[in-house]
C-alpha cells in the first residue's frame, strides 16, 4: 500500500497493530479521524493516554479499575461467600450484564496454555488461594470459556483448592464448546450462572 503522506502511513501502521484491524480498515479509520474536528481527535488521544497511564488493577480481584479497589469489590451489598473465577475484565462485564450474579470476582489474567507459554505461575492463583484460606468464601464458581485450555485451568484450580472446605461449581454448558464467554448472549450466560453445577459433575459430564 503506497501513501502520499508519511504521517498518514505512520498512523495507519499504528492503528493496524490493533486486533482485527487490517491495513485497509486502518486507513479508513485514519481518514475518518482526519474528517473529525480537532477537539474530537484530541479527546480520543487524551482518553488513550489516560487509559495507559492511570488504569489500575484492583488489589482484591485484579480487575481493571480507576481506583485501587474496584466498585464491585467495594460494594458491601454483594455476597462475599461466592467468588466467580474469570479470565479477564471482558468476562466480568459479560456476567455483570446478565444481572444474575451478586457475589465477587477473581480475575485470573489469562488461562493455562503451554503452547502460548502461559503457566500457573503467570496467573493470579496465589491470591485466589489466600482468599479461600481466610474461610469467608463458601463457593468458587468456575466461569471460564468452554475451551480445552479453560478446562485445564479449571481442573488445576480444583486440585489446588481440594484441601479447603469450599464448594466448587461450574457454569452450566449452555455455552457451545469452543466459544468465548464474552460473545455469549446475556440470557444464555445468565441461565448458565443460575443453573451452575458442582464441579465434580462437570468433570463427569465431559
Amino acid at each position: 500500500m503506497e501513501f502520499s503522506s508519511k504521517l498518514l502511513e505512520n498512523a495507519v501502521n499504528e492503528i493496524a497493530q490493533l486486533p482485527g484491524i487490517g491495513k485497509r480498515s486502518a486507513l479508513r479509520l485514519a481518514l475518518h479521524l482526519l474528517k473529525l474536528p480537532k477537539e474530537n481527535t484530541s479527546g480520543l488521544t487524551q482518553a488513550l493516554n489516560d487509559l495507559r497511564e492511570q488504569i489500575n488493577f484492583c488489589s482484591y480481584c485484579h480487575n481493571l479499575s480507576d481506583l485501587p479497589v474496584c466498585e464491585i469489590c467495594s460494594n458491601p451489598n454483594r455476597d462475599s461467600s461466592m467468588l466467580c473465577v474469570v479470565e479477564d475484565i471482558r468476562d466480568v462485564i459479560a456476567i455483570e450484564n446478565t444481572g444474575q450474579f451478586r457475589g465477587y470476582y477473581h480475575v485470573l489474567g489469562g488461562i493455562i496454555s503451554p503452547i502460548d507459554g502461559v503457566g500457573p505461575q503467570d496467573l493470579t492463583l496465589d491470591s485466589l488461594e489466600e482468599k479461600v484460606k481466610k474461610g469467608e468464601v463458601k463457593e468458587i464458581i468456575f466461569a471460564l470459556s468452554a475451551t480445552m485450555e479453560a478446562d485445564t485451568t479449571n481442573f488445576y484450580i480444583y486440585k489446588m483448592l481440594a484441601s479447603y472446605k469450599v464448594n466448587t461449581s461450574a457454569i452450566a454448558r449452555g455455552i457451545p464448546v469452543g466459544d468465548e464467554l464474552e460473545y455469549t448472549d446475556e440470557v444464555t450466560l445468565g441461565r448458565s450462572i443460575l443453573k451452575r453445577v458442582p464441579y465434580e459433575n462437570a468433570i463427569v459430564d465431559k
